[in-house]
This record gives structure tokens, C-alpha cells and sequence, in this order.
């Protein structure tokens, strides 16, 4: 595989996502050298970490953002042919042992306040090897959405601290919302209950809801206007 430094600035990570703007994933597997799985059910991680690696993002799973001199994290929308994405957006892990921080100093307000969307299409008759990589979207997170975000965080977060865990689910949060977020249901962590009773819960991770990227790819659509993923012929990429 191969080894890309980490750009200097963000034009040179411009550059990059233009430069790959249009492949497909397995033309950019195959020029980086990364081996593609079967499927994405057991490697769902795989489009972020070959997305890293062709732009040269450094941060992996640390708690920063993927390019951290530029300060840019690195999110993928899998879509499809009328631009609608096609699942929620992982944002982190949720902290459940170290829950009294602030909203400026969470996890999540440093993963989304300056963000890379790269969309993919994937609709289901495509193969892993098919998708096709559309143009790049940078993102600063405007006062009105941070508003939104940091409403829904502080809820949740609430919950959390007070023991409410168990309770949450999906259907809590406008825009950003918690799900369990491990191999399987038998990966448990410890938990302090409302009742102060230690148990054992599933790990939590942040999710954006599609409508929230939604919202974003149809903001860039439109300030762009000739640009849609009606450009990218899908049949033409069928190697």
C-alpha cells in the first residue's frame, strides 16, 4: 500500500480530491495498492480508510480531526443516483466514562466544525469496486447548525451523566443522535444507572442523521448548479 504524506495545505488537499474526483473505489484500491473486501458488512470502516490514505489523512482513530494541521476531518455520504444519502453518519465514539466535559471541548464539536464531505455514489446494484467517488464538499459548521448540534449533544449527553443510558435511542436528537456502536450485543462496558447501581451497557457511538447530510448536499447542489451526480454515468464504471 501505498504511503501519501499529509498535505501541507488545504489547496494540495483540494488538489488531491479533485484528482480522484470520478474514480472509482477500485480504480483508487487498485493504483494505492488496498486490498478490497467482499463486502462492507464485516469492513465498514474500509471506504473512510482507503479515502484517508488517498488524500493523506494521519489522525486514524485518534480523537482529532483526520487532517490535524489542517484542522479537517474526513467524512464519506454513501448516496445514490438522486443524490439522497443512503444511511446515517458515524461521528465518534461516545464518552461514557468522561461525560462532564463542554460542548467546545466534546469529541464531536472537533470532529464536525470544519469538515470534507466526499459523497460516494453506492447504489445497491453497484459493487464495492463500482462506487464512484463525486466531488469534494468543504464544510465550516455555520452558527445556526452548531446551535442545533450543541442542543442535541447537551440533551444527550444529560441523559447520559444521568444514568439514563439504557433509555436512549435513536429517536432522541434533531440532527445528531446515539446508537449502539459495537461488534455485537455481547461487547458491554461498565455504567452507572439512575439508580447508582453499576451494569453493563452496550458502547454508544454519535450519529448525523441522512437528513442533515442531506441538507448539505442539497446546499452545495444548489450553489453550484451545474454540478450533480447525474454527471457521473454510472454504466461507464463497470470494471
Amino acid at each position: 500500500m501505498q504511503n501519501i504524506h499529509a498535505p501541507k495545505n488545504i489547496q494540495e488537499l483540494q488538489q488531491r480530491c479533485q484528482q480522484i474526483n470520478g474514480q472509482t473505489l477500485g480504480q483508487l484500491a487498485t493504483a494505492l495498492q488496498f486490498n478490497i473486501p467482499a463486502d462492507l458488512l464485516h469492513a465498514k470502516g474500509w471506504v473512510g480508510q482507503l479515502l484517508e490514505a488517498a488524500l493523506g489523512a494521519t489522525a486514524a482513530s485518534k480523537a482529532m480531526p483526520d487532517f490535524p494541521d489542517l484542522n479537517i476531518e474526513l467524512k464519506t455520504i454513501p448516496i445514490n443516483a438522486q443524490s439522497k444519502p443512503l444511511e446515517s453518519t458515524y461521528v465518534c465514539s461516545v464518552p461514557i466514562k468522561n461525560s462532564m466535559q463542554s460542548w467546545r471541548e466534546s469529541w464531536v464539536y472537533n470532529k464536525l466544525k470544519h469538515v470534507l464531505w466526499i459523497p460516494i455514489i453506492s447504489n445497491p446494484e453497484l459493487t464495492i469496486q463500482q462506487r464512484i467517488i463525486c466531488a469534494p464538499i468543504f464544510w465550516q459548521m455555520p452558527e445556526d447548525i452548531e446551535e442545533i448540534l450543541r442542543t442535541d449533544w447537551e440533551e444527550l449527553m444529560e441523559m447520559l451523566q444521568l444514568g439514563y443510558a439504557q433509555k436512549l435511542s435513536a429517536k432522541f436528537g434533531t440532527y445528531l443522535h446515539i446508537r449502539p456502536k459495537a461488534a455485537n450485543s455481547r461487547v458491554l462496558i461498565d455504567y452507572v444507572n439512575a439508580e447508582g447501581e453499576l451494569t453493563k451497557i452496550v458502547p454508544k457511538g454519535f450519529y448525523l442523521r441522512p437528513s442533515f447530510t442531506q441538507a448539505i448536499l442539497n446546499n452545495y447542489l444548489a450553489q453550484q448548479k451545474t454540478l450533480s451526480v447525474s454527471q457521473y454515468t454510472v454504466s461507464d464504471h463497470n470494471s
